[in-house]
């Protein structure tokens, strides 16, 4: 496993089924990261989108190698592949691989309220 300290910046919505999945993940291994809300800060979509070349979220970046429309899923995977943690079998208490859910587009939507933002 790497020793190195991980650098971490992850790019999530506010209330998203995919962006919880990484926030679990992420805490799962007590990862420290920078979390861009891509929702509340429209300047951090666009900085995504440059650097994932595409606008599908969430986009984590982990030590200079971006990981575009990843699930948690997707996340732990790659850190395992790659010896950047060990893997660990604990259960996180929300799904790691599942879409937002209608309540949640529906918070999304009054977060963006005026935005023009439209997630349906």
């Amino acid at each position: 496993m790497s020793e190195e300290k991980l650098n971490v910046t992850a790019y999530l919505k506010t209330q998203c089924g995919w962006s919880g999945g990484v926030r679990a993940i992420l805490a799962k291994y007590n990862l420290e990261y920078t979390e861009k809300d891509i929702i509340q800060n429209p300047a951090f979509r666009w900085e995504m989108e440059q650097k994932s070349g595409q606008p599908l979220s969430p986009c984590v970046e982990i030590n200079g190698t971006m990981l575009p429309d990843v699930s948690g899923e997707e996340v732990e995977q790659y850190l395992i592949e790659k010896s950047l943690v060990k893997q660990d079998s604990a259960e996180v208490d929300v799904s790691i691989n599942s879409s937002c859910t209608d309540e949640q587009h529906v918070q999304m939507e009054k977060d963006a309220a005026g935005g023009g933002i439209s997630f349906t």
